[in-house]
């Protein structure tokens, strides 16, 4: 006889002849519907667990929306509080002078009993002034003087002008001694190309004719690399004086641009 294990047949083989009122033969008879119902069970545990958070993403969310508490405090300042004016009202006492005041007494002729106050004494006025009345004085207060005003002639004080003006608006240009072809020839004559072969380009350069005609201020706008603009501010730091500019008959400062035209020998 063929032995099916999966089946129950062999545990009343394994049972023939004992008791099988003993719970180990219950629980082994009854292992397969508990192997299948525990399977069930974890199934529906496990699948529960994976679908959770699917689930959870579903659910509306109840809880309250984020209240903003970026809240912007514009501070605003209020006009200065008017101080009431009241009418009749006496001006203020005077500051106390820096110098103790004594009140004069003019002497009167009177009978004995009709002097109500006496005069002061000379050395009560000693280092005091006379007023009409005693004052004591604040040592930490401004002394002023009165002084007469003067009639002497009245100077005009004018503001020197230094401002930088351009060529284009100004009545008299600088110029160089010679004209500026001589500048020119100048700045040729002077200015050390680089050895550079191929080296072409321009170098453009700005410096401020001073009333006195010298040349400050001098700036390169733009060079072509290897010391071109370094050498153009070492030409025009050697450059002579100039004729300075003119505007409204005075001398002013005028900003002069100056562009070089760089070729190395090829």
């Amino acid at each position: 006889m063929k032995l099916d294990i999966i089946k129950n047949q062999w545990l009343d083989i394994v049972f023939e002849g004992r008791n099988k009122i003993y719970g180990a033969y219950e629980l082994r008879k009854s292992n397969g519907k508990t192997t299948v119902k525990s399977l069930i069970i974890g199934s529906v545990i496990f699948s529960f667990a994976v679908a959770a958070p699917l689930i959870a993403s579903l659910l509306p969310d109840s809880s309250e929306e984020d209240v903003n508490n970026d809240i912007k405090i514009a501070t605003v300042k209020l006009p200065p509080k008017k101080e009431e004016v009241k009418p009749n009202q006496p001006p203020p006492p005077p500051p106390p002078p820096k110098v103790d005041q004594v009140k004069f007494v003019k002497p009167v002729v009177a009978k004995a009993n009709e002097v109500t106050e006496d005069p002061p004494k000379i050395e009560e006025l000693k280092d005091k002034k006379v007023g009409n009345e005693t004052i004591k004085g604040d040592p930490d207060a401004v002394l002023t003087v009165d002084e007469p005003v003067g009639k002497g002639p009245v100077t005009e004080i004018i503001a020197e002008d230094n401002n930088v003006y351009n060529t284009a608006g100004i009545e008299v240009k600088p110029d160089f001694p010679g004209g500026i072809e001589k500048f020119y020839k100048f700045v040729g004559n002077n200015y050390k190309t680089p050895e550079e072969e191929g080296l072409k380009g321009k170098v453009y350069v700005t410096f401020v004719v001073e009333k006195d005609g010298s040349l400050t201020d001098i700036k390169v706008l733009r060079d072509i690399g290897y010391g071109t603009g370094a050498e153009a501010i070492r030409v025009l730091k050697k450059c002579p004086k100039w004729t300075p500019g003119e505007q409204n008959g005075k001398k002013v400062r005028v900003l002069y641009s100056l562009p070089i035209t760089i070729q190395s020998a090829e």
